[in-house]
């Protein structure tokens, strides 16, 4: 159950504040809460709510908030929930009403925010956002866009889009490791049946299995050939292992739930390690990298500090205001390639015309889509295909002022990879990590926001001051100064 707060958006001297305790108005989160359209959000909170009975939840400001201040600073729930008792303007933020020194909610509760607002949410909630800061870019199906039918709009505006990966926090993935741990929970698996059914344990010789593993973890230098044995000999404990548990299985023993899914995730480990290790080769069909999280697969991205990233391919666009939207993310590796017209059309959407330029790098170079964009009279950046021609005609001016302007791009993943927690995700499912790419690029939108506004006020005030200038007595812009 859900029940809307009965007051509206307050404002800063709505909040009650003890004797002697003045709020700041030019601190940073009281900007940042007055960038996000907190009644609209929770209209859109509450239709996840459709029964009317039973324990209320907590209201969207305060989930909401508070993972956007835990995303900006990377608390762990219960420092999170310590920095929020101990400061006030935490407290404006995620909606209190007034100044407390006992804690809003558990830091249990957290896991639950983040279930609640999936990455589809989140994205409706960063065009709220955006539209409520730039009424003037109208969103996805409002009335205020152009129609599709008939002429069609002039092109105007820029569109950026660049591929990154999202790394997860799990140790680098190695096959001995990833056997070690698949044989140690099938042996958990074997004792849970034996104490439960009250069967004597099997001969499963893990003392030696624990023995052959530690000979080769502990070598320094470790040879090719070491390392084959040693995983031979862990995928013979682990064929072993599971042959028990299908005897198990066949006398009509059961498994609880979180067991039987652990056991479809260790057999498809046992299957792909001993296909590596009969072909011997390195490179399997969707590898498991992790066994608490199966779903995470290797991208490789081809850098030089990590050729290899494990976590989450997303395509990133920038618009004209210089805001983020998430076009894809997917666990899987797939060819950036293809999101570029999706994100043209969504861009089309928006704002009802074409973009005039496309801002990409050159894997988006295809045929396909520079077919579509001449078809569209949108300008692609980078150079034509195929061999390069001995006189070209390249507008050099131009070339330098794109590559200049994608540049927005990757400082946008350089700044939510170092300030808002997208460089290391700590989320353990995989609906929790999706959410948490989001929440990242909503922390960074938010932050971008309270910049821009400073921004725009310090040029409001040099322009004013520039027209005091301009329009002074005796003044004329176009005569010369005197002495030259």
């Amino acid at each position: 159950m859900y029940k809307k707060e009965r007051h509206h958006q307050f404002g800063r001297t709505d909040f009650n504040q003890p004797i002697g305790l003045k709020m700041n108005p030019e601190n940073r989160w009281i900007k940042k809460a007055e960038r996000i359209p907190w009644d609209e959000i929770e209209d859109r909170y509450a239709s996840l709510f459709p029964s009317h009975t039973g324990m209320p939840a907590k209201p969207l400001r305060v989930a909401l908030g508070s993972l956007l201040i835990q995303k900006q600073y990377s608390y762990s729930d219960r420092e999170l929930v310590e920095q929020i008792t101990e400061n006030p303007y935490y407290q404006y933020f995620i909606g209190l009403h007034g100044y407390q020194q006992k804690a809003p909610y558990a830091p249990s509760l957290l896991v639950e925010f983040r279930k609640r607002l999936t990455d589809e949410i989140l994205g409706e909630i960063n065009e709220m956002i955006i539209r409520h800061n730039h009424p003037d870019d109208p969103g996805p199906g409002s009335r205020d866009a152009a129609p599709n039918d008939g002429e069609p709009s002039e092109n105007s505006g820029t569109l950026i889009l660049d591929a990154a990966c999202a790394p997860q926090n799990i140790a680098f993935p190695q096959d001995i490791n990833l056997l070690n741990e698949a044989r140690e929970d099938l042996e958990t698996i074997i004792d849970t049946v034996c104490y439960e059914y009250n069967e004597p344990k099997p001969r499963i010789y893990r003392r030696n299995a624990r023995k052959d593993y530690l000979a080769l973890a502990k070598q320094r230098r470790r040879s090719s050939k070491a390392i084959r044995k040693a995983i031979k000999k862990q995928l013979q404990y682990v064929r072993r292992d599971l042959g028990f548990i299908d005897t198990f299985l066949e006398e009509g023993k059961e498994l609880s739930a979180r067991d039987a899914e652990r056991l479809a995730v260790l057999r498809r480990v046992y299957e792909q390690q001993r296909y590596m290790y009969e072909n011997n080769v390195h490179t399997v069909a969707d590898r498991i990298v992790n066994i608490s999280q199966p779903y995470i697969r290797p991208i490789v991205r081809g850098k030089a500090k990590t050729p290899t990233e494990f976590g989450t391919k997303l395509d990133l666009s920038i618009d004209d205001h210089g805001i983020a939207r998430i076009e894809k993310q997917s666990f899987d590796a797939y060819n950036e390639g293809d999101v570029l017209i999706g994100a043209i059309e969504q861009y089309k959407e928006r704002t009802g015309h074409y973009p005039d330029r496309a801002l990409v790098d050159k894997i988006y170079r295809n045929r396909k889509n520079l077919s579509y964009c001449r078809l569209h009279g949108i300008k692609l950046s980078g150079p034509a295909l195929g061999r390069p021609k001995k006189d070209p005609s390249i507008d050099r001016k131009q070339e330098y002022r794109d590559a200049v302007d994608r540049i927005e791009v990757e400082r946008s993943f350089s700044l939510a990879k170092r300030c808002f927690g997208l460089g290391l995700i700590r989320t353990k499912l995989d609906t929790t990590t999706r959410s948490s790419i989001v929440l990242s690029i909503i922390a960074m939108n938010v932050d971008r926001l309270t910049v821009f506004s400073f921004a725009e006020f310090l040029v409001s005030v040099f322009r004013g001051a520039t027209l005091d200038i301009l329009w002074c007595p005796g003044f004329n812009i176009s005569s010369e100064p005197a002495g030259i």
